[in-house]
């Protein structure tokens, strides 16, 4: 479950983020002002993104179109260092989320999907793990039908690599077909409280933890509780809880995968479990004191903020 990696090979969904801040949602068929907008690569670029910062190497082996949006989406990962592995499928730009930051700094996503929800088995057929490769896979790659099938597949003939799941928000609509061999598979997975309890049916968060750990043998186990920080659970260990920091948020976008690539930047480097989460913890609250879709810190800014 430990085995140690070099580099990050993320086969999730790379999108753009429309963001867009507003005092609050909305009633049907009504209308609100935006107080600031902002457009960036988002989805699966955040976790590349924050390990990228925290000094991960990083490959995306998903895929990308060919459009504005796309340009945009590989003009960013160039950027943070994170090495496209496939060539633009042509026809079909990259998909988009409307992504709206209410008041509180909570979000609200609506989600277009592009040519990042046409992944084929011939698409991943000459992505080959490198040795010291950890794979990242995300509930929103597998929503996708087609890229379900292929995932799948590829996942059936992967060797002894660190495999990293994060169900995301839809981790309530994976058929069972889908998420059951994925789960059997992975050495972590990472969730937030609301995605616990779609996974379980717990209405605890611990409960949700104990039952996934249960569930899970081979797997250790992230639960996010927000503010409150990160319960951790491995299989001969009991359930941690690693505390957060007080912070005041004014974006919580992509808190969630901060977290999940500052935790994997820690174990990459030798880190203990329990330690990575708490780096992983100080990333995200570092993150949601910042307006954006990519807000993880540097590695020099989260040795000062958790000093």
């Amino acid at each position: 479950m430990t085995s140690p990696f070099t580099r990050l090979l993320h086969l999730g969904n790379v999108v753009v983020d429309v963001v867009l801040d507003v005092p609050a949602l909305p009633e049907p068929g009504g209308d609100v002002l935006a107080t600031r907008s902002q457009t960036a690569a988002g989805g699966g670029f955040n976790v590349m993104a924050a390990a990228a910062r925290l000094g991960l190497a990083v490959a995306y082996g998903g895929a990308m179109g060919s459009g504005p949006f796309a340009t945009l989406a590989r003009a960013a990962c160039a950027a943070e260092g994170i090495e496209v592995l496939r060539p633009a499928k042509p026809g079909r730009d990259t998909g988009f989320v409307v992504s709206i930051v209410d008041a509180t700094g909570e979000r609200t996503f609506l989600t277009s999907r592009g040519a990042e929800a046409t992944l084929t088995a011939a698409d991943l057929d000459p992505v080959r793990p490198a040795p010291g490769d950890a794979v990242y896979l995300s509930g929103y790659g597998l929503a996708h039908p087609s890229n379900a099938a292929a995932l799948l597949g590829w996942l059936g003939r992967l060797g002894e690599h660190v495999v990293v799941f994060d169900p995301g928000p839809l981790a309530g609509t994976l058929p069972g077909h889908v998420l059951d061999p994925v789960l059997a598979r992975a050495d972590w997975l990472t969730c937030n409280a609301r995605e616990s309890v779609l996974l379980t049916g717990a209405a605890d968060p611990g409960d949700a933890l104990q039952a996934l750990t249960d569930r899970l043998p081979r797997a250790g186990v992230l639960v996010r509780v927000g503010p409150d920080g990160c319960l951790l659970g491995r299989r001969g260990f009991g359930a941690e809880h690693v505390p957060g920091f007080g912070v005041e948020a004014v974006d919580t976008n992509g808190a969630g995968d901060t977290h999940t690539g500052a935790f994997l930047a820690a174990l990459a480097s030798g880190a203990p479990a329990v330690d990575a989460v708490r780096r992983a913890n100080g990333a995200a609250a570092l993150s949601v004191t910042r307006r954006g879709p990519a807000t993880a810190p540097s590695r020099a800014e989260l040795d000062a903020f958790l000093s």
